[in-house]
């Protein structure tokens, strides 16, 4: 399989085309990856990685100050790391290692990513799990394991409608992700400033706010108050850097999201990460570790055991219990699909929607545990460890290997079925990262650093001295006419499929996009403003916030159909 497609004298056209590079005319600007990395990244697991980061007790100036360093690392790591391997060579990572590591090592990695991506998955689905189970009066889920057999019917059920939307509709639901990242961006914003005069007052006596200063006071004194949730210091600015770099390790460093960056025009689109980072990650962690804070202060619980539905209903009234069920299903599909794709590559002969259901019937039974969506944050940064050589060997292919005189492709050049350079480097790194956080050398958060470097000094020693340093003339012209002949596929396919986008600008259309956003957006954010900056008392406050409740449920339905309606006239008017 991995071979065949090289084949300069097999048609172009019988490659499925996820084998070959994104043709030029597919190529896509900054406006779709800006949109694209908002909708990824504000999702279900804001409300939990917000209230981790208040149970690991970290302070209102290492919050503010941190993560705003490391949002800003990971925007450049993708922009400097992924985007411009992921536009040189124009195809996902998968490909790429099917086609230069060999079968050995690329049934290995798609193994680890079943186990991430499932992981990833069940993790969401409990998320929403949780917002259904204050629908019904279930008691708060505060162990690693269910305690309530009703709540593991309602996980399980939640997550067995997952996998039938991966089965069978994935693409309806993606579409219906890419429309609900200016809603859930309002909406996370809009639930902070709905419970901040309740934090107030219950320590200062007052609702209203005069300054910023006032903020970090109160955020400092109520929430990230550097006492963690075992009554000790917490984490310092060190810690809180790390954890959100390492956060999307395994997409940046680890080249993940060259299957989403192949489709950038320009490697500089690897920017526009920084919607899902500085909004998603740092707008929305904030604005849910307050809204946590509030709740458990509420509910007279730890932050640590509080579950994302009941943070939301507190803040969002019914609206809370939507913004949950959405956020955690738009998360788990497409990381579902993921584990999908993985584990049909590590069991080629089964077709994609039978491996689909078993690895939903993993993530079903894993959906039914609490301890594995509280547990997000680590599992996200060890699955950065254990992926990041992946895109260590890989940016040594592609940019060392150059400098040097090697072969970018050699395992492809010669022909051998299994790259043993990868397979033994990625070994090497496995003992060496985990190794080192075993003997706590230095924060677990910033292994993958010192592990990217092993894995590029490795790699380019064991494969020198496996030939790619050599040269192999007769299949470099096999390359270079496969090359030729891709391109003039390229070239026909854009004759046939080329042409701009074309923008509605009908009165209709106009009058439908201007109910969505002014009643679906501006309404509810208006009526959160209220709440914060004109609720001088506690009387005023519960008026302007049962005002909210009731209004923003409806602006929701209204935000839903009217985006939906919008969304399908464009797609009719391109296709026509």
């Amino acid at each position: 399989m991995t071979y065949a497609i090289r084949d300069p004298e097999r048609s172009i056209a019988e490659i499925d085309d996820e084998q070959l590079p994104v043709p030029e005319h597919r190529l896509h600007g900054a406006g779709h990856f800006l949109g694209l990395y908002g909708a990824e990244h504000v999702a279900a697991t804001e409300f939990v990685i917000g209230a981790a980061f208040v149970a690991m007790g970290a302070t209102i100036n290492d919050i503010l100050i941190g993560l705003l360093i490391g949002n800003t690392l990971a925007a450049l790591s993708f922009w400097l790391i992924t985007a411009p391997i992921a536009v040189k060579t124009r195809l996902s990572l998968y490909t790429y290692l099917d086609q230069n590591m060999g079968e050995m090592f690329s049934r290995f990695y798609n193994g680890a990513n079943v186990l991430i991506f499932v992981a990833i998955s069940a993790a969401m689905i409990t998320v929403s799990a949780t917002a259904v189970r204050a629908l019904f009066d279930i008691p708060p889920q505060i162990y690693p394991y269910p305690t309530n057999i009703y709540f593991a019917i309602i996980a399980a059920t939640a997550s067995v409608i997952a996998v039938m939307v991966a089965y069978y509709g994935f693409n309806v639901l993606s579409e219906f992700a890419t429309i609900c990242t200016p809603w859930l961006m309002v909406m996370f914003t809009a639930g902070g400033m709905v419970l901040i005069p309740s934090l107030n007052e219950a320590l200062t006596g007052y609702t209203t706010l005069e300054s910023f200063s006032d903020f970090v006071s109160l955020a400092g004194t109520t929430v990230f108050t550097g006492i963690n949730a075992e009554g000790e210091p917490g984490i310092g600015l060190v810690e809180v850097i790390g954890f959100a770099w390492a956060a999307n390790t395994f997409s940046h460093f680890g080249l993940i999201d060259m299957a989403l960056l192949r489709y950038a025009k320009k490697s500089i689109y690897g920017l526009c990460t920084a919607t899902g980072m500085m909004f998603g990650h740092y707008i929305a962690w904030i604005s849910a570790a307050l809204m946590g804070a509030a709740t458990a202060s509420i509910m007279k619980l730890s932050i640590a055991v509080i579950s994302p539905g009941d943070v939301a209903y507190y803040a969002l009234g019914a609206t809370g219990f939507v913004i949950v069920i959405i956020a955690g299903w738009t998360t788990a599909n497409p990381n579902l699909y993921r584990a999908s794709l993985a584990g049909q590559a590590v069991f080629p002969n089964i077709s994609r929607q039978k491996v689909t259901l078993v690895v939903g019937a993993v993530v079903v039974v894993g959906s039914c545990f609490p301890f594995i969506y509280r547990s997000i944050l680590p599992l996200l940064t060890y699955a950065g460890l254990t992926l990041v050589p992946i895109g260590g060997i890989v940016f040594a292919e592609q940019h060392i290997f150059p400098r040097l005189g090697y072969k970018s492709n050699w395992h492809r050049l010669t022909g051998l079925k299994d790259n043993k350079p990868a397979l033994i480097t990625w070994a090497i790194c496995l003992v060496f990262g985990f190794g080192l956080d075993f003997l706590d050398v230095i924060p677990f958060v910033y292994l993958f650093l010192p592990t990217f470097v092993v894995a590029i000094v490795s790699y380019t020693l064991l494969a020198k001295a496996a030939g790619a340093d050599k040269d192999y003339p007769e299949a470099e012209r096999r390359e270079q006419a496969f090359d030729r002949k891709v391109k003039e596929y390229h070239a026909e396919l854009a004759a046939k499929e080329g042409h701009a986008h074309v923008e509605d600008t009908s009165l209709l259309t106009r009058g439908i996009r201007a109910v969505w956003i002014v009643i679906g957006l501006v309404v509810p954010a208006v009526l959160a403003w209220r709440v914060l900056f004109n609720s001088p008392n506690l009387y005023d406050y519960y008026v302007n916030r049962e005002l909210f409740y009731d209004v923003t449920i409806w602006c929701t339905v209204i935000y839903f159909v009217f985006a939906w309606w919008d969304l399908q006239r464009s797609k009719a008017l391109n296709r026509s």
